[in-house]
């Protein structure tokens, strides 16, 4: 089998049964199979893929081991070339696959692939979670090509080419199942989110590359789990950022960033409670403090990844503040980021 298309499902009977077929229908590839990793549904998943879709291999956790865990779990039990791990709400297209796999197999220094990230609702933007690929700033603020924090861009045709991005998404990410294990896989304590920058950065470090082909389209839903206001959600982005830096970065930037991250958490608290989003600034003080505690869990992985990530600093990292371009300066797409970029090296 050279790809094993794997969807890992929580309460996501509505999304099985409106996407499953559309998959079947156009995942062509003849070496490829789909396989649904339940995470522990308490709905009628289950039952509905016993009823419909008897033919589809299903693993069956016995809990909810989050989108990391729950992913580690599944793939550990699974033998293929290539592991595609895919949203239960993300609509495929007409030859969705053989394009990143096709792709891949002519260039083998690529670990890790996405495809275009469309809106499902908006179909002519950009979806929030991955867009046409990722990157980060040097603080750790994640944005896309097509999505910079809430600005969403209409898809033009203006991030078409195939290039190396730092992040690609876990809404619909090809990954080389050698090289998935060999860099530790997902990290169990995030959870959820995170956890695909987390795992595209130790690539990134160790000198594979990652990219977004934006030949392949694919329509995501979005905010099927939590909402992205959810206050749970912000605790774990705010605290699986942190971890993520905390075990990548390399140490002679970590302590400065670790300082202005620290002052930069501390406002966006501010700003969720004089918005009258009390809760999402209480998760974003027990996000810090959660941090803290874990941190000492931490030290032997970042140990390891320092290792590497000494050979370059941040490999693709946007060199600049986020921030500081997004509110300041004014620069809400990314094509404007870069354009400022170039001219700030001019300057």
């Amino acid at each position: 089998m050279k790809a094993a298309i794997v969807i890992l499902n929580w309460n996501g009977e509505t999304f099985l049964n409106k996407f499953l077929p559309l998959l079947i229908k156009h995942t062509q590839l003849p070496e490829a199979e789909i396989i649904v990793a339940d995470n522990g549904s308490t709905d009628g998943s289950l039952e509905l893929l016993t009823r419909d879709f008897p033919h589809i291999k299903t693993i069956v956790l016995d809990q909810n081991y989050g989108f990391a865990g729950g992913y580690n779990k599944a793939l550990q039990q699974i033998e293929a070339d290539y592991y595609v791990l895919l949203n239960s709400d993300v609509e495929v297209t007409e030859n969705w696959l053989e394009v990143l796999i096709n792709y891949m197999e002519s260039n083998r220094d690529v670990a890790a692939c996405q495809p275009k990230i469309r809106s499902y609702y908006k179909r002519s933007s950009f979806e929030h979670a991955g867009a046409a690929g990722g990157f980060i700033d040097f603080l750790g603020y994640p944005f896309c090509r097509g999505r910079v924090f809430g600005v969403v861009e209409e898809d033009k045709g203006q991030y078409d080419d195939i290039t190396d991005v730092f992040w690609a998404t876990g809404a619909c990410l090809v990954i080389r199942s050698e090289l998935f294990h060999k860099v530790g896989g997902l990290d169990d304590e995030f959870f959820a989110h995170m956890e695909e920058i987390d795992l595209c950065w130790r690539l990134n470090a160790r000198g594979y590359r990652v990219v977004c082909n934006p030949e392949s389209v694919v329509y995501h839903v979005g905010g099927g789990t939590l909402d992205s206001e959810h206050p749970y959600k912000t605790y774990l982005n705010f605290r699986n950022n942190l971890l993520m830096i905390y075990k990548n970065m390399p140490q002679k930037l970590l302590n400065e960033i670790m300082f202005w991250r620290k002052v930069l958490d501390y406002v966006a608290a501010l700003q969720f409670f004089f918005t009258g989003k009390t809760e999402n600034a209480r998760s974003i003080l027990k996000a810090r403090k959660d941090f803290e505690q874990m941190q000492p869990r931490f030290e032997e992985k970042r140990k390891e990844n320092i290792l590497y990530a000494t050979r370059s600093e941040c490999p693709g990292m946007y060199d600049r503040s986020i921030l500081k371009e997004f509110y300041y300066n004014r620069n809400k797409t990314f094509d404007k980021l870069m354009k400022s970029k170039k001219r700030k090296k001019r300057e």
